[in-house]
């Protein structure tokens, strides 16, 4: 879309590359609005079945740029909430895409960066990666991220590192949940392409009605509404046509004709 954001799709995956290594993909206004217009169009892309995100260079993402953070002193509360909205609506693009989102996440991912792992739906870090949420230590608070680390890692969690603005790696990650599996370095393109194949085996409308069910369920109590609700989704999905097929695939065995 931009050079700062480069968007390449290759059979039926969209590959979206943070493209701004000298300053270790920092974000600033433009990107993350190009960001979100990238992930709202992918999402209703009938051809692209899975988004991979991933940092050019030695970082995934390290925040959001310095300088555009710097602007925002000088700016009035109308400004600032402008642009506040704007890393909001990004995150929830991501978080909304219906497509399956894949982070690839080497080096830092601070701040922003963070959020966006936060809110892909599998990550893989290789081991020399690392994260944090530093904003306390510049004197804010990490609110725009902190409902998708919730969900990601959980408010226990969240509280030391939200307070304290320490680093962590990618270990830790691993443990706390934001990531699904650390590699090494050089096998990390190997454990993204794994990742990819096995989410290609899914059947696309199924794979983003269990996207709207897990949202669903977050803003849902347990009780007989979402059991009515779950109830009904079952339905639905078991008189579509692709549960006719994976389950004829399956009887047959062979493969189903998304996979």
């Amino acid at each position: 879309m931009t050079d700062h954001i480069h968007v390449k799709i290759s059979g039926a995956v969209a590959f979206v590359t943070l493209n701004r290594p000298e300053l270790h993909n920092a974000l600033d206004e433009q990107m993350v609005g190009n960001l979100a217009q990238t992930f709202q169009k992918l999402s209703v892309a009938e051809a692209v079945r899975l988004v991979v995100i991933e940092g050019r260079g030695p970082s995934f993402c390290a925040g959001g740029d310095i300088g555009w953070t710097r602007a925002m002193l000088d700016q009035d509360a109308e400004e600032v909430s402008r642009s506040a909205m704007q890393m909001a609506v990004m995150l929830d693009a991501i978080d909304r895409c219906a497509k399956p989102v894949i982070a690839k996440v080497q080096g830092a991912a601070l701040g922003m960066g963070a959020g966006i792992v936060a809110v892909a739906d599998m990550v893989v870090a290789a081991d020399d990666a690392s994260f944090s949420l530093p904003e306390v230590r510049a004197g804010f608070s990490p609110t725009l991220i902190m409902p998708h680390l919730a969900a990601a890692i959980g408010t226990r969690a969240m509280r030391r590192y939200v307070l304290s603005g320490e680093r962590f790696d990618a270990r830790e990650a691993l443990r706390l949940g934001l990531v699904h599996a650390v590699v090494a370095a050089d096998k990390l393109d190997a454990a993204r392409d794994l990742m990819v194949d096995s989410c290609l085996k899914g059947a696309p409308k199924a794979q983003a009605a269990a996207k709207d069910m897990l949202r669903v369920m977050d803003d849902s109590p347990a009780g007989p509404d979402l059991m009515r609700y779950t109830v009904a989704q079952f339905v639905e999905a078991r008189a579509g046509a692709e549960c006719r097929e994976g389950v004829t695939a399956l009887t047959e065995k062979r493969k189903p004709s998304w996979s």
